[in-house]
This record gives C-alpha cells, structure tokens and sequence, in this order.
C-alpha cells in the first residue's frame, strides 16, 4: 500500500488563520514603528537648528539679525541638511531675546507625517504643538504638551 503525503484542507487553513492572525498584530505595530522613526527627523534637526541659533547669539548677543538674514533660514546660520523629507522648518518668532524654530509634518513632499508640529525656544522648552489624532495623546492630555510626543499614548 502507498501512502499518500501532502496536507490536509484543514491543516492548511488552520496554517493560513495563524499566518493572518499574526499579520493582523504585526503590521500595525510595524507601521507605527515607521512612524516613530520619521520623528525623529523633526526632533533631531530641531535641536540641530537651536544649536546654531545659540551659536549665533553668542557671536552677536541678538538671535534676530541686524541684517536680513535669518538665522535659521536654510543656507544661513542654521542651514538644513539636504534631503529632508517628512517636515517643514521655520522660525515663526525670532526676536533679539527669544526665538521659537518650528517642524511641520508633511507640508511638502512625502505626506505620511500630515498633523505633527513641534516647537523649541531659546529656553529649551520643548512643544508638541500639533498630532494627528487623539490616540497619540494620554487620557485627559490637552494640546499643547510640554514634550515632544513621539510615542502613541503621550508618551515622550
């Protein structure tokens, strides 16, 4: 007698309900992964951006520059690396005392990032103006946070 190898409906069906229960968990976290790692384009030019600023006040004792030249406009004190996709910088306060440099999420270019906006002042106070929904917020937050959110649940 031979004996006829192979798989069984039932063993391949219960095969392909593990294969999708396991996509069901594993793409979401992956693409929230994703996410994460794109803020970290805002925060780390940001800081890079404060850097210079201060650099800059240091040198002429006034963040807002005698000439038209803005510090933080790209290509001049505070220039930006080449290739940013995800936000959009600027400075929407610049004063002699005080200064605000701010990153918008999806502005230009490649759009996953839509609804992020986060600030950095000359008192290192760090803002997260902006999210894109209510999940990346703790129970009871309320915009704006004193951090910079870069986790869902609020966290910093």
């Amino acid at each position: 007698m031979q004996r006829k190898s192979g798989f069984t409906l039932i063993e391949v069906m219960v095969v392909v309900a593990i294969v999708a229960i396991l996509a069901a968990i594993a793409i979401p976290s992956y693409t929230q992964y994703i996410m994460r790692s794109k803020i970290t384009e805002a925060t780390s030019n940001l800081l890079a951006m404060r850097t210079k600023i201060e650099q800059y006040y240091q040198d002429n004792r006034s963040y807002a520059p005698a000439t038209g030249t803005l510090p933080c406009n790209p290509g001049t004190v505070a220039p930006l690396p080449a290739g940013l996709k995800y936000f959009t910088f600027s400075c929407p306060v610049l004063l002699a005392s005080s200064y605000t440099v701010q990153a918008v999420g999806g502005a230009t270019g490649d759009q996953t990032m839509v609804g992020f906006t986060y600030t950095i002042d000359q008192n290192n106070n760090r803002i997260t103006v902006a999210v894109p929904d209510s999940s990346w917020l703790a129970s009871g937050q309320s915009l704006p946070v004193s951090c910079w959110i870069t986790k869902k649940g609020g966290q910093c």
